[in-house]
């Protein structure tokens, strides 16, 4: 009987073997864009779906005793060459395995790890890297919660830190790791843009930094979050970074609808916090990847529109009377911060959506501003399809020492905003309206 009209008898398609990835055509390599329709998944291999299933299981089934065997043998390091194949969900799943395909796919990474929320995929990342007595070198600002994990927690157990600004130039990054040197440094992290300031970290010289004051097999990694530009806008592997990080909340994510992390990098390192994951169990459930991988296919979209928003946003606040300065990206090459712009045309393809707005005042002026707001959204977060504005000293940072937001520039008159996906015009009437309420 041939395969078709056993297909048209039984009313289901035989099985056929998977079929090869494709991830060229005639020597051209496919786009990251068009990967995220299919690489990774194979139809045949779930009755011809389109789509992935959600693979709701928290266990899998292995065809006999031996080759459970085998697979323990290869996780627990008695036989080389590690495991493959799925066991238990705690350490992975195929929703998993194929959005963790995916993102490696947006920076060229060996190889990737999704996780619960951006914080679980820092904290993994961490307590596999360090142990007490280490010093953890980072610029800063960081996200505030990131800050906490380091100083608070991590500092609880004898983890020191020391850190420098994220515009620091290569000889103030040389100061700062060769007074780290003389302890040891289990990593580097890094943030940039910072969270909410916007300045650039030039993640060039911190690797010369580090290579040239590191020598041996000793060199801490760099990892970098690269949250607020990536993956369209900045690729630090290119850089010299190790390990890349992500709240995929955010542009990842992008309808504000999930939460979840992703880290990024070569498979020595990732192997690394794979085995801490698999340990605490932090990995992101199998429905939040799902959600992801429809995210993923809209990616290059949504974060092209934001960003052509946002540019026209710009110039519309910069040009306003109550606005004291806006701190876009796009506005480097016209300023007066030349390592800036430097650091911006080396390391970034475009200026993001996410920006700081300084406004002439205060906090009352920076409330005013937002409670006038209509379209904008009031709500922390950002990377979403929707127009979201916050005060990061009295919301997200409230928690950082007075003293350190303002040498940050952490400041009252401050509103971070992240552009979404409507209409620039309408937003612009919003942001003009919200401005008109200052004082009013």
């Amino acid at each position: 009987m041939s395969n078709e009209t056993e297909a048209d008898l039984t009313g289901v398609a035989p099985r056929v073997a998977p079929k090869p990835k494709v991830d060229e055509i005639g020597g051209r390599k496919l786009k990251p864009a068009t990967l995220m329709m299919g690489h990774g998944y194979d139809p045949s291999l779930s009755e011809g779906s389109l789509k992935p299933p959600i693979f709701l299981t928290s266990t899998f089934v292995f065809p006999n005793a031996a080759a459970g065997k085998r697979h323990f043998e290869g996780v627990t390091g008695k036989r080389p060459g590690g495991a493959e194949g799925l066991v238990y969900s705690r350490f992975n799943g195929p929703n998993q395995e194929i959005l963790e395909d995916r993102l490696s796919v947006w920076e060229d990474a060996e190889d990737a790890l999704a996780f619960s929320s951006g914080m679980s995929a820092i904290a993994t990342l961490f307590l596999s890297m360090v142990k007490p007595g280490d010093t953890i070198v980072h610029s800063g600002p960081l996200y505030a919660a990131t800050e906490t994990l380091i100083a608070r927690i991590l500092g609880k157990f004898g983890v020191k830190w020391l850190d420098f600004p994220a515009g620091a130039t290569r000889e103030e990054i040389d100061k700062v790791l060769t007074e780290a040197a003389t302890g040891n440094v289990a990593l580097i992290y890094l943030e940039s843009p910072a969270n909410p300031t916007n300045a650039l970290v030039d993640v060039e010289a911190v690797a010369a930094s580090r290579d040239a004051i590191f020598t041996g097999d000793g060199k801490p990694p760099i990892a970098i979050d690269n949250t607020f530009l990536g993956p369209l806008w900045a690729k630090p592997l290119q850089q010299g970074a190790d390990i890349v990080v992500y709240s995929l909340t955010k542009y990842a994510g992008g309808h504000s609808d999930l939460v979840a992390g992703g880290v990024l990098g070569s498979k020595e390192h990732i192997n690394t916090i794979r085995s801490m994951r698999n340990t605490i169990g932090t990995i992101c459930d199998p429905n939040t990847a799902w959600m992801l991988l429809r995210s993923l296919e809209t990616l290059e979209l949504r974060m092209s529109r934001a960003g052509e928003n946002a540019a026209k946003v710009c110039e519309f606040l910069a040009a306003h009377p109550k606005v004291e300065k806006v701190g876009y990206l796009g506005f480097l090459e016209r300023g007066e911060d030349k390592r800036q712009a430097d650091i911006y045309r080396r390391h970034c393809s475009g200026a993001g959506s996410t920006f700081s707005l300084y406004l002439k005042g205060g906090e009352p002026e920076a409330f005013a501003f937002l409670d006038a707001l209509k379209i904008a959204k009031l709500a922390v977060s950002l990377g979403g399809t929707e127009t979201l504005a916050s005060h990061p000293a009295g919301m997200t940072h409230l928690s950082v020492a007075d003293e350190r937001k303002a040498a940050l520039g952490i400041t009252d008159n401050l509103v971070r905003i992240s552009i979404g996906v409507e209409d620039a015009e309408d937003l612009i009437a919003d942001f003009s309206q919200a401005l008109d309420a200052i004082g009013g």
